[in-house]
């Protein structure tokens, strides 16, 4: 598979275009916990697994020029390898994602306060590896399970993929409010900013 780097836009650029009244489509690829927690003005919601599942569709309503958001960009960076592959000109990937945009002290619509999905990620993953350590005192097998974990971190990083963290994002926790596609393209077809 062959990836390429994404084209980039930095947060200052992007507020001088919304300031400017020339705001380009924002599609917010965390989950709809995160979404809610805290997201740029006029963002849409559109969970990083939906956009791939549903790439086609949201194609036909993404016409503009399009920034891709996650929380440090990694999400984004994927997301903007699903929309290429259908045709869709003018991805950009906000650098940094939302970590860089508050470190800014850009303006936030803010929420219920959650923990992100990395966090979320590293919380799991160390709990089972813990866990499974001091259990192999009494079960040396559970060593084992440590060793899965730590498969699946080293193989998670040399992806850019996360199965944990995609597993993380179906939990209610994480689902927040409706996010289902006809909400999604009914919204991008109106043009109603959230």
């Amino acid at each position: 598979m062959t990836t390429t780097t994404p084209t980039t836009i930095d947060a200052a650029t992007l507020r001088e275009l919304i300031a400017a009244g020339r705001p380009p489509r924002m599609l917010d690829v965390r989950t709809p916990g995160e979404f809610e927690a805290a997201h740029i003005s006029g963002a849409y919601n559109v969970p990083l697994d939906l956009l791939k599942e549903h790439r086609e569709e949201l194609r036909n309503h993404l016409d503009e020029d399009v920034v891709l958001i996650c929380r440090s960009g990694a999400r984004a960076t994927q997301a903007e390898q699903a929309l290429s592959t259908v045709g869709l000109p003018n991805l950009k990937v906000l650098d940094g994602g939302m970590l860089a945009w508050q470190a800014t002290n850009a303006p936030v619509n803010q929420g219920r306060p959650r923990w992100d999905l990395e966090r979320q990620v590293r919380l799991v993953a160390g709990a089972i590896v813990l866990a499974a350590v001091l259990g192999s005192v009494f079960v040396p097998g559970l060593k084992w399970v440590a060793a899965f974990i730590g498969a699946g971190l080293t193989f998670a990083a040399l992806t850019n993929t996360c199965a944990m963290g995609m597993l993380l994002s179906k939990l209610p926790y994480n689902r927040g409010a409706s996010c289902d596609l006809d909400t999604i393209v009914g919204q991008l077809r109106d043009g109603g900013r959230r």
